[in-house]
């Protein structure tokens, strides 16, 4: 449907009165009885080059902003994008044997990442590339898996249960080797 000079000029002060375009829609069919689809109304403001309320983009933060670390948080940690981040140094937070090769007494600190086991299960459960079980530095065992697009998962054995974070750069490299069968 075409509008005539007058109602673009109508619609355009609606838009600038701070209008969505549901509201436009609405207003169209009740004040100047124009039927029109949501779609069409998107289509005729988009033509008129105008910006409804509801299709502004939130001003974006200024670049100079530094994106704060959770309080706690340690660098090269596990993010959104890369929840099991590889360690510079995997070894680093393993415990030193004694210079006389006896064991040492020493043992990591739970949540230093140092004490991660993995193991595969033969059976794959359905709709899964692998799965497993892991056991964390605090002594929590968990229950892994790959689904069918590569993406790792945890189970843990009480609801709201979180890992150390140091563990889980361990935890992916350690999953890594057990997958590509050098564990």
């Amino acid at each position: 449907m075409q509008l005539d000079d007058q109602q673009k000029k109508i619609v355009a002060g609606w838009i600038e009165e701070g209008l969505d375009l549901s509201a436009i829609q609405a207003r169209l069919e009740s004040e100047l009885d124009i039927s029109m689809t949501y779609m069409d109304v998107r289509f005729l403001v988009g033509d008129l080059e105008l910006m409804p309320k509801d299709e502004e983009e939130p001003a974006e933060e200024d670049d100079d902003e530094v994106e704060e670390e959770p309080v706690g948080a340690m660098p090269g940690g596990p993010t959104p994008e890369d929840p099991f981040p590889v360690p510079e140094d995997p070894m680093a937070d393993a415990p030193t044997p004694a210079q006389d090769g006896a064991p040492s007494d020493e043992m990591p600190e739970p949540g230093s990442g140092g004490d991660v086991s993995i193991s595969v299960s033969p059976v794959t459960k359905p709709g899964m590339m692998a799965s497993g079980s892991v056991t964390f530095s605090d002594g929590v065992t968990c229950d892994w898996y790959l689904d069918q697009l590569g993406r790792p998962g945890l189970v843990p054995p009480a609801e709201g249960y979180r890992p150390p974070d140091a563990d889980m750069p361990v935890f992916g490299q350690k999953l890594q080797e057990a997958l590509q069968g050098g564990y």
